[in-house]
């Protein structure tokens, strides 16, 4: 079973693809942060985003694709353009007839490190601990992109 995982965002966006073959230790196939520019309006972040995605989609012919949930309780503008990438996701997923997994931030934290109120840290801890990662240097996204393809394994019952 081969996954894409994205932790969403407009300027940056954490995707990764990580498999898992019978009852072996997960894999992680790639992983990266794919960022736009501010420069750019924001359809032109959301084009980019969805062709970047529709891109991975296609090279990895992945068996799913599972997303982080939305949760913000403060900048209600930012929120509204992550959610709109977050749209443009869940549609190149949906467009390649991929199911979708949607897991909340603390259903991430419990699947990666055991605690719903895990800080960051804990969670890049873990992953890195769960999964064997690449000599280079990794952004935060791309790591919780990961976690989010360690929790799709965690949580559903593929056969």
């Amino acid at each position: 079973m081969k996954i894409i995982a994205i932790d969403p965002g407009v300027e940056r966006v954490g995707i990764a693809v990580v498999e898992k073959i019978g009852g072996a230790k997960e894999t992680l196939l790639y992983s990266d942060c794919f960022k736009t520019s501010a420069k750019l309006s924001h359809a032109q972040r959301l084009s980019l985003i969805g062709t970047e995605v529709g891109k991975i989609i296609a090279e990895y012919s992945a068996d799913g694709l599972a997303i982080e949930k939305l949760f913000f309780d403060t900048n209600i503008t930012t929120a509204m353009f992550v959610s709109e990438a977050r749209g443009v996701m869940l549609y190149e997923g949906a467009l390649a007839g991929l199911p979708i997994y949607e897991y909340t931030p603390m259903e991430i934290k419990v699947a990666v490190t055991g605690y719903g109120k895990s800080d960051k840290k804990a969670v890049q801890h873990m992953v890195e601990r769960l999964i064997t990662l690449p000599k280079k240097k990794m952004l935060d996204d791309e790591l919780d992109a990961i976690a989010v393809g360690l929790t799709c394994f965690a949580h559903e019952k593929f056969s």
